[in-house]
């Protein structure tokens, strides 16, 4: 509401509140503070290629009762103006808005790409219409098509090149899948034959051991054969040296026995007959001959 009149210069603004007026000499004005949505309709505008298309836009716009400079521009641009004419001023600016931005874009650039074109417009359109009191609350694009069928080719192209891009993707997929299958056999072939060398190693130094273990082993064996000859042979050659010590005291016992009896035969002889001692001497003889047999 705007107050004016008697006492009231400047106008009083109250947005959504009570005020006293004083009739006849001060009036009472409205202005809506509603959200106004608005059908932005650009019909085929050219493009920058010079392609012919038509865009539609949903925007929201509203006169910012809380800010109080841009209310008082509201109320100055549009007292007295109905809802649908603030409306219409607010959309025509809009349109204008967006005709310019399709102007300097392409058809790819808009279809592809909607939220840049509508930020685009939303930007651009803000700055204008805030001279004016009104706010944009939002911009969306809602439809773009042409009557050249230019959207419907370069939907066909995009589709065409999409099917490509899968046929050359999936080529590219079944290629990589071939080169790892090769790579992973390879690898497979390859830590085979690096087992097997491995398992040839393992075998090699396992017989290489075993033939150093078995001369080691063969080594031993044979020293202590020896050893074991040698002491027989010791043995044997002591038990020799045994026996040839009591052959040795034997036959000095025998000699001793021999001078001891020849001694005492001597001794006989000067006492008895000479026959007697020349028969005991042929006795005593044979019977050392037959001892001697005996023991050889």
């Amino acid at each position: 509401m705007v107050v004016s009149g008697f006492c009231r210069s400047p106008p009083l603004m109250i947005a959504g509140g009570r005020v006293f007026v004083v009739p006849c000499i001060q009036q009472i004005q409205r202005i809506t503070l509603n959200t106004l949505t608005l059908n932005v309709k650009s019909d085929k505008v050219y493009t920058r290629h010079g392609v012919p298309i038509s865009v539609t836009g949903i925007a929201q716009v509203k006169i910012q009762g809380q800010n109080k400079e841009m209310l008082a521009t509201a109320c100055q641009m549009f007292m007295g103006k109905s809802e649908g004419e603030i409306a219409q001023i607010a959309l025509e600016t809009l349109e204008g808005h967006q005709r310019a931005i399709i102007a300097h874009l392409t058809v790819e650039e808009i279809y592809q790409d909607r939220k840049k074109f509508s930020e685009q417009v939303f930007k651009v359109a803000s700055s204008d219409l805030v001279n004016m009191g009104i706010g944009v609350v939002s911009y969306t694009l809602k439809d773009v098509h042409d009557d050249q069928d230019y959207l419907h080719s370069l939907g066909k192209a995009r589709t065409a090149q999409v099917q490509k891009d899968a046929r050359i993707g999936e080529a590219q997929y079944k290629r990589d899948a071939v080169i790892r299958e090769a790579h992973a056999m390879q690898e497979k072939v390859s830590a085979q034959y690096r087992n097997e060398i491995e398992m040839a190693k393992a075998q090699r130094d396992f017989e290489l051991k075993k033939a150093a273990y078995d001369v080691e082993v063969n080594t031993k064996k044979a020293e202590s054969e020896m050893a074991y000859q040698l002491q027989v042979a010791k043995t044997k050659q002591r038990i020799e040296e045994e026996k040839m010590q009591v052959q040795v005291v034997e036959r000095s016992q025998q000699i001793m026995l021999q001078e001891q009896e020849i001694t005492r035969r001597e001794k006989d002889t000067k006492r008895e007959p000479w026959w007697t001692c020349c028969w005991r001497n042929c006795h005593w003889s044979v019977y050392l001959s037959l001892k001697n047999r005996s023991d050889g």
